[in-house]
C-alpha cells in the first residue's frame, strides 16, 4: 500500500515521541501489505475499527493514540486523515468529522 501524506505521521511523532516506534512499525507493515478488503485488515489488525466508509482507525502506541485514514483498496493507496489523542479523536468524533 502507498502511503499519502506520511508527513502527519511525522509531525505527530515529533509531538509525541513515544509513538514514533509504533508509528513506523505501522508504516512498514502498510507498505508491504497489499489489502483488497476491509476484513484483509483486520485480519492483521484486529483492534482496527471500520468507522465509515473506506475510513479506519488503529489503536497506536497501546491504545493511546488513533491513527485515522481512508483505504483505497482498489488503488493500494492509504491516506493519513488524522493522528490525534484520544481527548482529540473524541472531539473529531462528536464534531462528525469522521
Amino acid at each position: 500500500m502507498r502511503i499519502i501524506t506520511r508527513r502527519r505521521l511525522r509531525e505527530f511523532w515529533e509531538e509525541h515521541p513515544d509513538a514514533e516506534e509504533s508509528l513506523r512499525i505501522w508504516e512498514r507493515i502498510m507498505k508491504t501489505a497489499s489489502y483488497r478488503t476491509p476484513a484483509d485488515v483486520k485480519a492483521q489488525f484486529r483492534h482496527a475499527s471500520m468507522v465509515g466508509r473506506n475510513v479506519t482507525v488503529f489503536n497506536i502506541c497501546g491504545n493511546k493514540y488513533r491513527l485515522v485514514v481512508s483505504m483505497r483498496y482498489d488503488r493500494k493507496k492509504v491516506f493519513i486523515r488524522h493522528v490525534v489523542t484520544h481527548a482529540q479523536y473524541d472531539q473529531l468524533s462528536a464534531s462528525g468529522l469522521l
